[in-house]
């Protein structure tokens, strides 16, 4: 697998992703995504809302603000204990988190240590600075980003560094709008903001990122899903918080087995575990990359009975992609406490006022799933001698490459050009007639365009064009009247490409 170093150096290169202020030395963990990497981005948050929001009848959507009155985060936890633990090297002043330190000296988890716990390890391992200096006593360090609202007497605010508490704070007026019944789901796609320590690893910590995430309501501590008939024989790699405790490897399994063997607390999380697992498996993620990972209880949340991760294999191990939290009521009750108004639902089965459960908290970062479909897209082709980005097509950034066969026969060039109009407003295209037709496919295969289109002399005769696969390089031809239907078939993989039209030999 290619390095965290080299993928961000490749994003660089084509168009991907930038560094943020590069003119001017840079700002640590903050990134700008280029012409292609906007692309891709978009389509995953595409793919994400289509999947989540558009072809579920239980759930609707939300696009809550980035800043938000400050008594938000208060009744949250987040400005009193939203914190990192930090320490000091003693000479240079560099600051470091503390648990990651520690973690790359002794090669194992710190999830979930505390202060007195990580400065123990500390003293114990004589764990030093990379400078090789002391290191100060961890200390506490809050992650929200503040800033003034206003000229005069200004509010302190924060840019919320999540995007649930908008959920909670307007739930009431989402179901009444809505007409939601429980169960159901509210999902929002938005930026947050981290104050990290160490931002580190490219995308995968960053001080401003987005986040994809549901929260999805219940009645009170209702465990049966009426969903779980669709993911009981699904299966996946299960690292429950005993096979940790007991330093066993992670099992496959189907979720009913997990359910029969109480692996899982409820149905709920099952079901929502199986159904994202499923979601990256659809749009290309090898499953044997991925595996769910069970919070233990030093790692939990204050707010939290249960919390799983779904981890990806990463050059730098095991990390998580997404965390799948149960909240239960604590959040509601606690806007519920602070604001003084009444966020509760009324059951018409128990005929009385209910506060509901999130029973499941799917919470998925962009960039770290964008940074996951790279990596599994890309290949070095020793035989084409060049960077095959194999992203599954709905995610690809273009999805057709026009190729005039030559530049100097304006006949081909219009040819090629009435092909580019008759497709850019159904798919993005890019035209493309700079170098040789093979520096061209090279060129394309590098960012991930699906397929290639290119205009010869013969569709002047037959009005014909060859289409060629990213993957395979194997070529078809197929009539311009045609392409529409069969791209769009191609790109939701309804045919085979060697079906789609007259296989070129």
């Amino acid at each position: 697998m290619i390095s965290i170093d080299d993928i961000a150096a490749f994003c660089r290169r084509r168009g991907f992703v930038y560094p943020n202020s590069e003119i001017y030395g840079g700002l640590a963990g903050i990134f700008d995504y280029g012409p292609v990497g906007v692309e891709l981005k978009n389509n995953i948050k595409k793919e994400w809302w289509k999947f989540h929001v558009q072809s579920r009848e239980d759930t609707v959507g939300i696009d809550g603000s980035i800043i938000s009155h400050p008594k938000i985060w208060k009744a949250s936890g987040h400005s009193d204990s939203f914190e990192d633990i930090m320490v000091e090297d003693s000479k240079t002043k560099e600051l470091f988190r503390a648990d990651l330190l520690v973690e790359e000296f002794l090669k194992e988890s710190m999830d979930g240590k505390t202060r007195e716990e990580l400065w123990k390890l500390i003293q114990q391992h004589k764990i030093k600075s990379h400078k090789g200096n002391e290191l100060s006593k961890p200390k506490g360090f809050n992650l929200m980003f503040s800033t003034d609202v206003g000229p005069k007497n200004p509010i302190k605010a924060y840019l919320r560094p999540e995007t649930a508490q908008l959920i909670f704070t307007n739930f009431k007026l989402i179901t009444e709008n809505s007409r939601l019944k429980l169960p159901f789901g509210i999902a929002q796609i938005g930026k947050a903001f981290r104050n990290e320590i160490a931002p580190r690893n490219f995308l995968f910590r960053c001080r401003e990122f987005e986040q994809m995430e549901i929260e999805y309501f219940t009645k009170p501590k209702e465990t049966k899903c009426k969903f779980i008939n669709e993911v009981e024989d699904y299966k996946l790699k299960i690292y429950s918080a005993e096979m940790q405790e007991k330093g066993s490897p992670e099992i496959e399994m189907t979720i009913k087995q997990a359910l029969s063997k109480k692996i899982f607390k409820n149905e709920w999380h099952a079901y929502w575990l199986a159904t994202e697992h499923k979601w990256f498996i659809s749009l290309g993620i090898n499953k044997d990359n991925l595996r769910i990972r069970q919070h233990n209880r030093k790692e939990l949340a204050h707010y939290s009975s249960d919390c799983w991760d779904l981890e990806y294999k990463f050059p730098f191990g095991f990390k998580e992609v997404e965390g799948i939290a149960d909240r239960s009521d604590y959040d509601l009750k606690q806007h519920i406490e602070h604001s003084k108004k009444d966020l509760s639902l009324f059951d018409d089965e128990l005929k009385q006022k209910i506060v509901p459960y999130v029973v499941a908290e799917p919470s998925l970062g962009v960039d770290r799933a964008f940074l996951i479909f790279l990596f599994e897209a890309y290949e070095y082709n020793k035989e084409r001698e060049n960077v095959v980005l194999k992203l599954h097509p709905k995610l690809s950034p273009i999805k057709v490459g026009i190729f005039p066969l030559v530049k100097n026969k304006p006949q081909i060039v219009k040819k090629a050009r009435e092909v580019y109009d008759f497709l850019k407003n159904e798919f993005v295209c890019d035209y493309d007639d700079s170098g040789s037709i093979g520096r061209r496919y090279s060129r394309q295969d590098e960012i991930g365009t699906f397929l290639g289109c290119t205009i010869d002399f013969e569709t002047l005769k037959d009005k014909s064009v060859t289409l060629r696969d990213r993957d395979t390089t194997k070529q078809i031809r197929v009539k311009i009247d045609e392409l529409k239907e069969i791209i769009k078939k191609l790109i939701n993989e309804e045919i085979k490409f060697e079906k789609a039209g007259k296989l070129i030999k």
